[in-house]
């Protein structure tokens, strides 16, 4: 008999927010539901789009930036529960989302909250959460006792989920649950493929301005080309800040076409999915752009990636890295950075190979954050320096970037 979690009964009333005549909050039943493969049910209160999404839970500690993490390329086919009780205060807007392709918007899959979005309360705000959840497609539930789930995952890992927004109440919970464990799971998958471009591109839209918005970078010191696995606009937009112009090309390009654009520099981008799995049409290419002595950058899933190309390897996290507090230590300077962060699974340090280091590592549980390669202008990280959502204590690793292509 699993665990018992908050709100297994589906005729658990939910406080609404509206008001009844006599003004009292008006209550409703459960229209939303969530099960775990280890078979616990929560009952909440749908949101968003109506249906049903699977894929797997992993819990998220920011308290800001709900918009970006949800658009985050990396979180596709995962449902990403919200550990800050009060989410969408600041509603949603056209500017925050972070895929940069068509593609690229196939991200989260669905959204658990403790309490129901609230109405937006912000100066940018053109959207209510729950009516940009439902024009995005993810399924979201409130009502849920995060803190309890939170807690499941720190002991018990990540597990295959199923949520359904059922507005009519009706919830069949076995088939929910079927749902749940016939789900493949993200360990061996290449979701990179199904996120990334299908076309090249061009980038160099600069960091957001609070009077201007958007705007073009006027001038480009450097041409990078992002391999794009998933990548976030503000990795393009940092890359500007330092005086880079970005052409964006799909996961399977060959480094003989990457090298035919003749970069001062390459990023290997964030991404979803399993890093063994994308590698193995990745890492071929990676190897030969190693070999080429271009200054190369990695990030997230492509810091795991490089990995793989230069001889060590990978493996799946327990309960993995979600949020926008994690500390993490530079190795060359000393300094300790708090960062944001998005993934499940991380390089394994005692495989790297002669010749390639540590550059940083997290304060939370000692794991691999960052490599560099000796003699080599190679660099990356696990973390995400554009942030978006978190602090900007990650940024200078661009301009660190933009003086190897010096």
């Amino acid at each position: 008999m699993p665990n018992q979690v908050a709100n297994q009964d589906p005729n658990t009333k939910f406080t609404s927010d509206e008001l009844s005549n006599n003004g009292s909050q008006m209550t409703q039943k459960a229209t939303g539901a969530v099960a775990l493969e280890d078979g616990t049910i929560v009952y909440g209160r749908g949101s968003g789009a109506a249906g049903t999404a699977v894929g797997e839970l992993c819990f998220n500690t920011s308290i800001t930036g709900y918009q970006e993490i949800l658009t985050d390329p990396s979180y596709s086919d995962q449902i990403v529960m919200f550990t800050f009780p009060h989410i969408g205060n600041v509603g949603a807007n056209e500017d925050d989302n972070e895929e940069s392709s068509v593609n690229g918007a196939k991200a989260a899959r669905g959204a658990l909250f403790r309490a129901h979005p609230t109405p937006p309360a912000n100066w940018r705000s053109k959207d209510h959460l729950g009516a940009w959840l439902r024009k995005k497609g993810i399924v979201g539930i409130s009502g849920i006792d995060t803190r309890a789930l939170t807690r499941r995952i720190r002991e018990g890992g990540m597990q295959k989920v199923a949520i359904v927004h059922a507005p009519d109440g009706v919830i069949d919970k076995d088939a929910l649950l079927a749902a749940a464990r016939a789900w493949g799971g993200v360990e061996g998958s290449d979701l990179a493929k199904t996120v990334t471009t299908n076309d090249k591109f061009e980038s160099s839209q600069n960091l957001w301005d609070i009077k201007d918005g958007y705007l073009d970078a006027s001038t480009a010191l450097y041409h990078v080309v992002v391999v794009d696995f998933g990548v976030k606009k503000n990795i393009l937009r940092n890359l500007a800040s330092v005086g880079a112009r970005a052409t964006i090309v799909p996961a399977s390009t060959s480094a003989e076409d990457i090298l035919a654009l003749n970069p001062d520099g390459i990023v290997l981008s964030n991404g979803p999915g399993d890093p063994a799995a994308t590698g193995e049409y990745a890492s071929p290419m990676i190897k030969t752009l190693i070999e080429s002595n271009k200054p190369i950058l990695g990030i997230c899933l492509g810091h795991q990636m490089l990995a793989l190309a230069l001889g060590a390897k990978t493996m799946k996290m327990t309960q993995g890295h979600h949020g926008a507090n994690h500390p993490v230590k530079d190795l060359e300077t000393g300094k300790v950075e708090i960062v944001s962060m998005n993934h499940g699974f991380t390089v394994d340090p005692d495989t790297l190979p002669e010749g390639v280091e540590q550059s940083h590592i997290s304060l939370f549980d000692g794991t691999n954050s960052g490599l560099k390669v000796i003699g080599k202008p190679i660099i990356s990280v696990q973390h995400h320096p554009e942030a978006s959502p978190g602090p900007q204590d990650s940024f200078y690793l661009f301009q660190r970037f933009a003086d190897l292509m010096k």
